[in-house]
């Protein structure tokens, strides 16, 4: 069982945190010589296999690593350029890393702003007053869990279908922005988080979670 990640969001819809505690990704690793029998072509920002499918890469997957040096965008960690190292013969032998692309920090603004009118959409489509919003939604690989509180902060947990205590996970997090972020002189309400303690407490509660799966009784 696992906690993905958890992502905070202000009353207007803007991402103001985004942790990543464990991301699941079907990688496949291979060494291949000159010259490669796959094709890779460049698409918003990242290298992707474009044809050619075999020992667990697939089209789409992205190149995460050249000689287990990581890749970003289009760039070796090193800052070489992939589509151009990977061009040159004298390179080869080269162990190439390939999976599903990672979200860019745009991206997540992006799912963050979306979730937020899913949220209100949800809202408005209800036969009651009053309603909540998403509370939860459900995937076969993993669960969506949000809580609001009263003043609209948004706090949302992606984790295993399995993992138990998300619902005391979730108002863990509220405390420890009350305490950590809300208290923090230097922090600006509705703006991203950027508090050292804030980002401690909450990885310790997440590593409490996965590992007891319970805050307290109601979990």
């Amino acid at each position: 069982m696992a906690i993905f990640s958890v992502y905070v969001v202000n009353k207007a819809g803007g991402l103001i945190y985004q942790h990543d505690s464990y991301a699941p990704r079907a990688e496949a690793e291979k060494t291949f010589s000159y010259p490669l029998d796959l094709l890779l072509k460049l698409h918003d920002e990242r290298v992707l296999v474009a044809f050619g499918q075999r020992d667990g890469i697939r089209v789409g997957h992205a190149v995460l690593a050249i000689n287990g040096i990581d890749v970003n965008g289009k760039y070796t960690a090193d800052g070489k350029e992939v589509l151009e190292y990977l061009g040159n013969p004298a390179n080869y032998p080269v162990s190439i890393r390939f999976g599903r692309p990672r979200l860019t920090s745009n991206e997540k603004l992006m799912l963050a702003s979306m979730f937020h009118s899913l949220f209100a959409i949800g809202s408005q489509l209800s036969p009651e007053q009053g309603s909540s919003g998403i509370e939860m939604l459900e995937t076969d690989t993993f669960k969506l869990h949000c809580f609001q509180t009263l003043t609209g902060i948004k706090f949302v947990v992606l984790a295993d279908p399995r993992q138990a205590g998300i619902d005391s996970l979730l108002r863990k997090i509220y405390e420890i922005y009350s305490d950590f972020a809300l208290k923090n002189p230097f922090y600006s309400l509705e703006m991203p988080i950027r508090c050292e303690l804030f980002d401690q407490n909450l990885k310790l509660a997440l590593e409490v979670a996965e590992k007891a799966g319970t805050f307290g009784p109601g979990s």
